[in-house]
């Protein structure tokens, strides 16, 4: 029988982790790291409003969709024009949120007629820096996209899409790996992240939700080297640490993304009922503070995160 979406995820990473080169994991760092956690911060998880959209519940699902399309370009960021106070997610998220407050929910229509200065525009963007007109091309395509998809497989409808997974969060994740920049091949973070959202946007239902991983980003990985779970190979650390750009896909990259969902699996043994997505959002959130941002993480330019 052919594994799930989400079976398939935790094999690749696993077996990444396994043979990995760059990155290891420290396996007699996991269980004292997981008593340290904080672990009642799971029950808190929440979109902001400060900095998201709230509104009527199928305006909020359009929301969460668009901002989901285009939850990538960390590689960018550091090129990115950011709101005061704010990183570059906040800054286009709390964009977005502008633009939903102004315009309402965009059409499926709408989305597909979205250009580039469109978006820059949208997220107060200028299109003089070479790297900031790439990230500003890549939204205008995903957002384009989203409106196809939604147009061909969901009759324009938002919460159509939602209704049509059933309550499965991973129904949800292989209906958006139909959109070329949702194929995220073993790990498909923001097709998962968007069943996550939905439910803290408390404006979506999954049964699975438990079943999902980490959504392998940048961050995560970032917050579990500084805390000693995940070692990085010297010459590795030393390119990040001169904040060269790490290839999409190269091996490094890879383990990266796999050895930090491998070991937050590992973590989810010793904490359980606290399940994966909540571990993502105790660290993600820890990955805010000062002394996390102020060492570099790696930075990789891709439409996956």
């Amino acid at each position: 029988m052919p594994m799930g979406l989400l079976d398939d995820v935790r094999t690749q990473a696993a077996a990444t982790a396994n043979s990995a080169r760059f990155v290891t994991i420290d396996a007699s760092a996991i269980d004292a790291y997981a008593q340290s956690l904080p672990l009642a911060q799971a029950s808190a998880a929440r979109l902001d409003p400060a900095t998201h959209y709230a509104g009527e519940p199928e305006a909020t699902q359009a929301y969460v969709v668009t901002l989901d399309a285009i939850n990538f370009g960390s590689g960018y960021f550091p090129h990115l024009k950011k709101r005061s106070g704010m990183s570059g997610y906040f800054t286009v998220a709390s964009s977005l949120r502008d633009y939903f407050e102004i315009h309402g929910p965009p059409s499926a229509d709408d989305l597909q007629r979205l250009t580039i200065w469109d978006c820059a525009r949208i997220f107060g963007q200028t299109l003089e820096d070479q790297a900031v007109a790439e990230l500003m091309g890549l939204f205008a395509r995903a957002l384009n996209d989203l409106g196809k998809f939604l147009e061909v497989c969901h009759e324009g409808s938002f919460r159509q899409m939602v209704e049509a997974a059933d309550r499965s969060a991973e129904r949800l994740a292989e209906d958006l790996t139909q959109m070329p920049f949702y194929r995220d091949v073993g790990f498909y973070k923001r097709a998962q992240l968007t069943a996550a959202d939905l439910s803290l946007a408390r404006v979506g239902e999954f049964n699975d939700l438990a079943r999902l991983t980490i959504f392998a980003d940048n961050l995560v990985p970032h917050v579990l080297r500084m805390d000693g779970v995940l070692r990085y190979d010297a010459s590795l650390l030393e390119r990040i640490d001169r904040e060269e750009l790490i290839p999409a896909e190269s091996p490094e990259e890879q383990e990266i993304r796999a050895c930090a969902l491998h070991a937050v699996e590992l973590l989810r043994q010793h904490v359980e009922p606290v399940n994966s997505m909540q571990l993502d959002y105790i660290l993600w959130n820890r990955g805010q503070a000062r002394a996390y941002k102020a060492r570099p993480r790696h930075r990789t330019r891709t439409v996956f995160y």
